[in-house]
Order: structure tokens, then sequence, then C-alpha cells
């Protein structure tokens, strides 16, 4: 449910940008082909072997790099982000930006119904981590609405296509190399994200 409603949502962008999602080998029905072209997502593709997260954002950037795009927005499919920011991230990788990281708590962000735990977590913990490793500071690091430009994705001596990129790590690992190499430009963006008021 919560996947094909952001699909719906986002079948409004498709004139903009193309929607491609990377599934992680889910099997409840929700990525049927025909409902999928139905709101004008340009292409599914799953992930066979082993990992989480990371493991299918590699097999979305390479296929995004090899179908020559230049630049990669990324965003999870559980309905939590305000998607009407996609075209702050288009506009922000037109102007040459290679790691725009989405933020709830820079002005203009809002965070709505953050679990108290999370939202510690983050600020005190997360964001003052990745900050000191990348020797700039990041505010909002656990938020996976970010986007890259092609050129950092293929970037060689960031190599992001190794299999130690597994799990969770891809997202901290660019945030941090980017920010380390100095040849980059980065900048954040206002983003909102909701938690549900109940449940999980």
């Amino acid at each position: 449910e919560k996947i094909r409603k952001q699909i719906i949502a986002m079948k409004s962008y498709a004139k903009d940008v193309d929607i491609v999602i990377a599934d992680g080998g889910s099997s409840d029905g929700s990525l049927d082909v025909a409902y999928l072209k139905k709101y004008g997502v340009r292409a599914l593709l799953t992930k066979r072997g082993p990992g989480k997260l990371s493991a299918q954002m590699r097999m979305a950037f390479a296929w995004a790099l090899n179908e020559r795009y230049e630049g990669v927005i990324v965003v999870d499919g559980n309905g939590k982000d305000d998607i009407s920011a996609i075209p702050l991230f288009v506009e922000k990788l037109k102007e040459g930006y290679d790691h725009i990281q989405g933020s709830r708590f820079i002005p203009g962000g809002k965070a709505i119904n953050t679990p108290l735990v999370r939202y510690i977590a983050v600020k005190l913990v997360h964001s003052p981590l990745i900050s000191l490793a990348a020797h700039r500071r990041h505010t909002d690091t656990t938020n996976g609405f970010r986007a890259y430009s092609s050129k950092l994705l293929s970037d060689r001596e960031l190599n992001i296509f190794r299999n130690v990129f597994n799990t969770y790590e891809l997202h901290y690992y660019l945030a941090i190399e980017s920010s380390r190499a100095g040849k980059y430009k980065l900048t954040e963006l206002p983003v909102t994200r909701s938690y549900p008021k109940k449940g999980k």
C-alpha cells in the first residue's frame, strides 16, 4: 500500500524525471509491471543477490550510469518523504552540485512525528559523528532523500561498486568521502519527513 501510494504521487513528476524502482526482491505483487507502466515508471530493477539497501543502490547507480544519466535522486519508497522537493533536487543537480542532502533540520525543513529516540540519535550521535569524519557539518545524515551527480558516482577513487557496500553503508560513505575529497560541490536542501502518529 505504501509503495503504491508513492508511485501514484510520483506520476506527476514523470514528465521531468524518469522514475526507476530499485526493488530488494519483494514478493507481494505490489510492483506488478502493468501497474508500474500505468503510472509512468520507466524501469523496475530487482536485486537477486545478497545484501540490503547499499546493494540495491549499487544496482540502481550502475544502471543509471550505463543509461548515461547526469544525476540520480534517491528517495525511500515508504511514503514518509514529501516528494514535492524533487524539482529542487533537479535544480541543484543542474547547478552542478554533486552531493545534495535532504535535511529536516535546516530552515524550511520539517520533521513531523519523528520518534524521540530517532530524533535524539540523529541530532546527538549520527550527524555529529558523520560530520566529524567528513570534516564538514551534516545536519540530517540518516535522511535517505538525496541526490548524486554522475561525476560523483563514477569516481574511480571512491570506487562505490564494491561488495563491502552491502547493508546501509553507502549513503554515509558518499557523504563522508564527497566532503573530504575537496573537489565536489555539496549542499543541503530543506525537506519534510513525516512519521505516522501511531504504529511503526
